[in-house]
Formats: C-alpha cells, sequence, structure tokens
C-alpha cells in the first residue's frame, strides 16, 4: 500500500499537467468551418470585347450530380484565367435538375470563384448514352478577344410535320442558312453553335462540326417523343469589323460593339395564363435590374417551353416588356422539362446596362 500511494503521488501532477495541456490545445484549436453555397446572381455582366465560349465534354461516368462536378472540372481546365459570367446545362435522364445550380454554387465557393448566371433546361437526350449533362460557357478573358465585337444569331432550321423523317437531310439545308446568316451579320469567326434536333444523328452531328470546326458545337435532342421532325442551331460570331451603331438588330441577329452586356440566368414562368406569363416578365424585370439593366433593354433571348401553344402566347406577352420599336433577337424551343414541375416555360437573355438601345 506504500508502494502504491508513493507511485499515486508522483502520477497525479504528471497526469493533471498532461490533462491540462490537453485541455489548453483543445481551446487552441481553431474552428474549422465549411464555407456554405451561396445564392446564385439573377443576373451579371461582362465585357464584350473579352467574351469567350466554351463546351464541357461529355461523359457517361456515375449519375448527374458526379457528371456535373466532372463537367466543371473539366471548364475550370479551359478557362485560363478567364472568369465564368454564364452557364448553360442541358440535362439529359431523370436526375434531379435542381442539384445542378447546387452543385455550381458549392464548387465556386470552394474555389473562391465569382459565382455565375446559371441556365437548367432538360432534353429528351444527348449524344452519348449514359451522358447525363452538358454545360456552355460563357467568360470573360483577361485579354480582348473579340476587338470588333460579336454577333449572336437566334436559331434557324427547318421542320416538317412527319416526327419520323430523318434529321440529316434538315440539317444539310440548315448548315447552309447558318453560315448564310453568319456572313450577313458580317461575321468571321464562328465562337459557338448549338443545334436543337429532333433525333441525334452522329451524322448530322459531324456535318457541323465539320462546317464550323473552330466553334464549341453541341447537338441535342429536343424531346423524346417528338412531334415534328426538326433541327435548327444558333450561334455566336465574332464581327469581321466594328458596325456603325453599337446595337444592331436585324433578320434574327443582333450585331454588339460596346463595353458591357448584361446575362440572366434561367427565369422561369409557371401555368399557362396570360397574367401568370406576365409575372415571369416582371421577375425578369428584377433580375434585369440587379444588373442595372431592364426588359427594355434586352436584345437576344431564348425561350424554352413545355409546348409550342405556350411558346406562341410567350413571344406575343413578351411584346408588353420588350422594345416594340426592335424587338430583340429570340430563339424559341419546345423541350423535355425544367427545374420545376408548376413550370411552363424559361427564358434567359441578354440585355443592355441601363436598359435602353
Amino acid at each position: 500500500m506504500v508502494a502504491l500511494s508513493v507511485v499515486l503521488l508522483f502520477l497525479t501532477p504528471l497526469l493533471w499537467s498532461q490533462r491540462k495541456k490537453k485541455k489548453k490545445a483543445d481551446e487552441e484549436l481553431p474552428n474549422q468551418t465549411l464555407a456554405l453555397p451561396q445564392e446564385l446572381p439573377n443576373a451579371v455582366a461582362g465585357d464584350t470585347a473579352h467574351l469567350v465560349f466554351h463546351l464541357t465534354p461529355l461523359s457517361n461516368k456515375g449519375l448527374l450530380s458526379q457528371q456535373v462536378r466532372d463537367a466543371l472540372r473539366a471548364l475550370q481546365r479551359q478557362l485560363d484565367g478567364a472568369t465564368v459570367l454564364r452557364l448553360r446545362a442541358f440535362v439529359a435522364g431523370t436526375g434531379d435538375l435542381r442539384r445542378v445550380p447546387a452543385i455550381v454554387s458549392e464548387t465556386f465557393t470552394e474555389r473562391r470563384m465569382p459565382l455565375p448566371a446559371v441556365s437548367v433546361v432538360q432534353v429528351g437526350g444527348l449524344p452519348m448514352e449514359g451522358a447525363q449533362v452538358v454545360i456552355e460557357a460563357t467568360s470573360m478573358a483577361k485579354k480582348p478577344v473579340n476587338p470588333n465585337g460579336i454577333a449572336f444569331l437566334a436559331a434557324r432550321g427547318l421542320s416538317t410535320p412527319n416526327p419520323l423523317d430523318p434529321v440529316l437531310p434538315l440539317a444539310e439545308a440548315t448548315i447552309p442558312q447558318l453560315r448564310a446568316a453568319i456572313r450577313e451579320a458580317g461575321a468571321s469567326d464562328v465562337l459557338a453553335v448549338t443545334c436543337f434536333a429532333s433525333a441525334l444523328d452522329s451524322q448530322a452531328a459531324l456535318l457541323v462540326r465539320g462546317a464550323f470546326p473552330k466553334a464549341a458545337v453541341e447537338v441535342v435532342q429536343l424531346v423524346r417523343a417528338p412531334s415534328r421532325a426538326v433541327f435548327e442551331c444558333e450561334a455566336v460570331a465574332r464581327l469581321e469589323r466594328a458596325p456603325a451603331s453599337p446595337v444592331e438588330i436585324a433578320d434574327g441577329a443582333v450585331r454588339l460593339n460596346l463595353p458591357r452586356l448584361v446575362f440572366t440566368g434561367s427565369q422561369m414562368g409557371f401555368h399557362s395564363q396570360d397574367s401568370d406569363l406576365r409575372l415571369a416578365f416582371q421577375r425578369l424585370d428584377k433580375s434585369l435590374a440587379a444588373g442595372q439593366a431592364a426588359a427594355a433593354g434586352v436584345v437576344f433571348v431564348r425561350f424554352y417551353a413545355l409546348t409550342r401553344g405556350i411558346a406562341d402566347r410567350v413571344r406575343q406577352v413578351s411584346g408588353e416588356f420588350f422594345s416594340k420599336d426592335r424587338p430583340p433577337a429570340s430563339t424559341v424551343v419546345v423541350l423535355e422539362g425544367l427545374p420545376s414541375l408548376d413550370a411552363s416555360f424559361g427564358m434567359d437573355v441578354v440585355a443592355l446596362p441601363g436598359g435602353s438601345r
């Protein structure tokens, strides 16, 4: 007992000292917290002369979340220091479309990168079995790359009433149309081409890529069960010469040579009454206000509708909010779905700061 008491006499101060050191270390351990994902902006602004366009590669590895993260990593390798302004994600399959903006926010927040505006739509298919997402990006390079400005060209192409008609002949006829429109716009280098088809055809896709070898080219199937056969393409191209006016809109093309542009993410409309459709444009106006723009200054718009009837009504209602003297160039597509089950259409726009033309 005496020996045990002696041992405890010596061990007690040692144990007490170690306990105090551990407590002090625990108290001094800094708090480690992960940055919470932030809300994506409704609108962002960029310099026209610095705009660059990217396309992520297709992948069939994993489900939607993994493919989105892989796509964003691939995009990061393309940027070369550029700042991403806007993303447009085409999603195929049954994955939750709402995951896309959430993952974008998480990824950009973790990398301490400015958050982009994001559009997400669901399409009928992508040109790779098992691929669930492809992402287009508009970024702002450090140095000017479009000294004379750029042109946005609304989708143009052909359709036939029979949904089973092959799309290859439609693609063969669409490419000359697009080339002619690019020439008429005074553009040279084609920067991006997005084609919307009723069915995926590898030969048609090869034709488009061969016609515009330097562009970021993507072909998507609009819906799984089309009511018509269709093949149409929209494009962005670099102007050869500066236009006489900083903004010129004609024949479905807008030519821009001005310091700033405002890009929005997707703004959805819900239900189908005209009053419901007007609410979407009112929300768009508020979103543009965050970028110091307004609906009256929209120069290019993309409408994503779930039915042709909704698409036609949306275009009619849009005239109440966009400029009546020179309405914006517009692409209108009917596709598979939107991030909300209640949504009837979506839209994203390019607008002028200040809201006037």
